[in-house]
């Protein structure tokens, strides 16, 4: 996910942070925790508090009794259950922080998973892509994580490259090789791998040598903006000495697409290009691109597109996508954006921040917020646990 960073003049960790924690003793910590037993007795307080915290834990044991039953339907006979069940799943993980819950349970959900995908079809095939590629954002970038995904990587690979498939697994696929990948790859090779597979199908869309134009349905399109867009995702956790390929293979061949009859399609080829530039610039490398005047023609034609054919929203859309495509090729700047959640920011100012941001969005839907707001409570927790193990270290060495 993209950086965080706190509000101007706001401490992360508040009035009780890490500072005030860390100068407080273990003993006067133990004295404060005895006295606010001692006066929370004399109260009311505490059958209220007690409830209120019993009720919360009866309600998870529930949630997590829900979880577990979801996880053994998806291995019923009949295949309405099976899809229910991963229906229930993917709400669940994607508006819910499980990851604990899931730690324990990955090895039994990553075979069910695995069955679902291999012996399911269509929808069931899909929905189970999905679920996997949230498994794999709520287990993180650990070991846990990377087990899932080298288990389930081929089977992912084959449904996506499979032309019988359907295309609404295929889909799935596609958003969930590159998700997938981008938070759990360990090897050089799967990222090489997962690239490799991605442009292999949304290339097709690449106006042919002779200059024709290929044909494709609407369905087929959605499948090569998928690819597109999680090729994109993986482009920006690639070393900076593997882009001048990328460069030469696509550059050329990426503008082609500006003309396409998808609108999705054509937002994600110009994002595409937009990175591309970003992250040639930074390779350190003089970067000139022979057809720039070309390009920045096609982009303005798109930036001020009023074509009554195209749907109004499309072209709304369209229009502001390639204003901001054009002014960073043009002037080398990315539009800024500023997502809140809770008290805290989330600064995008790159194309790579940004296709980041937006992939995730597009798979936790209104839990991002949520996602983004866990991320940050574990960060600061983890600060704190770090300061006070400093203050600690440094107590142990004056005794």
């Amino acid at each position: 996910m993209p950086k965080t960073r706190g509000r101007a003049g706001h401490k992360k960790g508040g009035r009780n942070g890490a500072k005030g924690e860390s100068q407080a003793s273990d003993d006067e910590l133990a004295s404060e925790v005895l006295s606010h037993c001692s006066s929370a007795s004399e109260t009311t307080s505490v059958p209220e508090e007690g409830n209120e915290t019993m009720n919360e834990q009866m309600a998870q044991e529930e949630a997590e009794d829900k979880l577990k039953e979801c996880i053994d339907n998806t291995m019923d006979k009949s295949a309405k259950t099976r899809q229910n069940a991963l229906e229930s799943l993917k709400l669940a993980f994607s508006s819910k922080i499980v990851s604990d819950f899931l730690v324990q349970r990955r090895v039994t959900l990553t075979d069910c998973l695995e069955r679902c995908l291999k012996k399911g079809k269509g929808e069931e095939q899909a929905i189970a892509a999905t679920v996997t590629t949230l498994l794999c954002i709520q287990l993180g970038s650990c070991k846990e994580g990377e087990d899932v995904f080298q288990t389930l990587k081929s089977v992912l690979i084959n449904i996506f490259t499979d032309k019988s498939a359907s295309l609404a697994a295929r889909h799935s696929c596609a958003t969930a090789l590159g998700t997938c990948c981008y938070i759990a790859a360990n090897e050089a090779e799967d990222l090489a791998s997962c690239l490799t597979c991605l442009e292999s199908v949304f290339s097709a869309s690449y106006i042919k040598g002779n200059g024709s134009v290929p044909s494709h349905n609407s369905q087929t399109q959605v499948l090569h903006c998928n690819a597109l867009q999680s090729w994109s995702l993986l482009l920006t956790i690639c070393p900076p000495s593997k882009i001048q390929k990328f460069l030469e293979n696509h550059l050329p061949k990426l503008p082609g697409l500006l003309c396409s009859d998808n609108v999705t399609l054509r937002i994600a080829a110009g994002e595409a290009i937009a990175l591309l530039f970003e992250l040639a610039r930074k390779t350190g490398q003089e970067f000139l691109y022979e057809g720039a005047d070309q390009l920045c023609e096609k982009l303005k034609a798109l930036a001020t597109d009023s074509n009554k054919y195209r749907a109004k929203n499309d072209r709304r859309k369209q229009r502001s996508i390639f204003r901001d495509v054009m002014h960073s090729i043009e002037d080398e700047e990315c539009p800024e954006e500023t997502i809140k959640f809770g008290i805290e920011c989330l600064y995008i100012d790159s194309w790579v921040r940004r296709r980041a941001y937006d992939a995730f969005k597009e798979i936790l839907g209104s839990g991002v917020r949520h996602h983004l707001q866990h991320l940050y409570n574990s960060a600061a927790f983890k600060a704190r646990t770090k300061a006070r193990n400093k203050v600690r270290d440094k107590r142990a060495d004056v005794l």
